[in-house]
């Protein structure tokens, strides 16, 4: 089997079975989440070279671990929000003082808050369905048309200091098929303003964009290609979900303005 074999299987498999668990929400979402966080935090401190110190690196997982539980328990926004935040200021204390620097506290936040998105957005009704899907659709049109676009037409490059595959072409390309997207998404959820929903969809393509350039430039930082190989030809989670993270906090704190923290979902699609 070929790489793109390979690649476009497990792609397909992993995708069933994502839109599957978005499917059932409630708890198995949730623990999907808690799951990618906990993997992302696996990644992010292997390839930074914390299990070096085994103190430092039981103690951030130890960290995240209660902010991950009481996710999963069921704890309100406030509450785990409040823990994820004293979790990372804890992180970034001790690592000052154990000279281990920040790099652990922004891995601690970058696995913590994305999950916390998540959970909170898809929750167990309608609306939370409709918003992680739209989520997907924004974040899987911009990584694929991107891609393509950027093969395709090529030009100048978006940052080839930090991923020198990218292109301002696919970049451009990728943000006009997240519009699309986004539009389609609310459109056939029957949402009331579909151009809106469009238009918050130019937004979050940028930031998914973004989020893809600061895991590169992690992983460049510490001379590795892949995050991982857990998922075959593809690589690591975080190598997956790098745009996705950024999103889905962009998005959650947009609907949390809307709707509160709790069920940001309802303030984007009021189905």
């Amino acid at each position: 089997m070929s790489n793109l074999q390979l690649r476009t299987v497990s792609g397909v498999v992993l995708a069933a079975l994502v839109l599957s668990l978005t499917w059932y929400g409630g708890w198995p979402f949730r623990a999907l989440a808690v799951l990618i966080g906990a993997l992302v935090f696996h990644e992010w401190s292997t390839l930074s070279g914390m299990r070096g110190d085994r103190r430092w690196f039981i103690g951030c997982w130890a960290l995240l671990g209660i902010v991950l539980a009481a996710l999963m328990l069921g704890a309100s926004a406030a509450t785990v929000l409040i823990l994820a935040v004293g979790a990372t200021v804890m992180a970034a204390v001790a690592g000052r003082q154990m000279g281990q620097g920040g790099e652990g506290a922004v891995g601690l936040a970058y696995a913590a808050f994305p999950a916390i998105a998540l959970a909170f957005l898809r929750d167990h009704d309608a609306a939370g369905f409709v918003a992680v899907i739209y989520l997907f659709a924004v974040v899987w049109a911009t990584d694929i048309l991107a891609y393509f676009t950027g093969r395709a037409i090529g030009g100048p490059k978006l940052a080839p200091s930090i991923s020198p595959g990218k292109t301002w072409s696919g970049a451009v390309g990728g943000t006009a098929a997240a519009v699309l997207a986004g539009f389609a998404v609310a459109l056939a959820a029957g949402h009331s303003a579909p151009l809106l929903m469009a238009a918050l969809a130019l937004p979050l393509s940028a930031v998914s964009q973004i989020g893809d350039l600061f895991e590169s430039a992690f992983k460049r930082r510490h001379g590795a290609k892949d995050s991982g190989s857990i998922i075959p030809g593809h690589g690591g989670v975080m190598d997956r979900v790098d745009g996705l993270v950024a999103a889905a906090i962009a998005l959650y704190l947009a609907g949390s303005l809307m709707a509160g923290p709790d069920f940001p979902a309802r303030g984007l699609f009021p189905l």
